[in-house]
């Protein structure tokens, strides 16, 4: 009957904990919108603009929510060109070599995801949008060349514009850290 009363009340403090804890601290400033809106349209613009010139592929959606942590959240630690840069570079990798030992099915999904989060917080260089390389790897048929075009040029890519368009602002200063 004890081990009932606590394991309900470890049952309780658990769903307590997704109650949350009151209203998102996300400030909205117009100036930020507007940084964000330049910035994420410039860097997409580029890419594609790189694809369609150049008849490679220079553009991957994960470049969209990498755009969005770049010029949206610019200060975050996940935003940082270590980040943006190594955790697409790292996640894809983790992609190919998945896909390359185990193919492209449920299981190898789910390892390559797994992995690749797994790498890119021991290497510091966590960046959400690069925990989709994996899927984007295996879904497409990707080869090794991926990983130069369009992962590592797009992110250096990314990186340049939100260098220069993050340091327009005087409240603005980016990067916050390199290494």
């Amino acid at each position: 009957m004890k081990a009932e009363v606590m394991e309900m009340g470890s049952l309780l403090i658990f769903l307590r904990k997704m109650k949350g804890e009151g209203h998102s601290p996300l400030v909205i400033h117009i100036r930020n919108v507007i940084m964000g809106f330049v910035g994420g349209s410039l860097t997409i613009a580029a890419l594609a603009w790189l694809t369609d010139m150049n008849v490679g592929l220079w553009i991957m959606a994960p470049f969209g929510a990498s755009c969005v942590l770049a010029f949206g959240l610019w200060d975050s630690p996940l935003s940082q060109p270590r980040n943006i840069i190594g955790g697409h570079l790292i996640s894809t990798v983790t992609g190919l070599t998945v896909n390359q030992f185990l193919g492209h099915g449920i299981t190898a999904m789910a390892l390559g995801v797994g992995l690749a989060i797994s790498l890119m917080m021991l290497t510091r260089t966590t960046h959400p949008p690069a925990g989709a390389d994996p899927l984007v790897v295996m879904m497409s048929g990707s080869t090794w060349s991926f990983i130069v075009s369009p992962v590592l040029v797009g992110s250096i890519v990314i990186v340049l514009i939100a260098l220069i368009v993050n340091n327009l602002s005087r409240q603005r200063a980016y990067p916050r850290f390199w290494w």
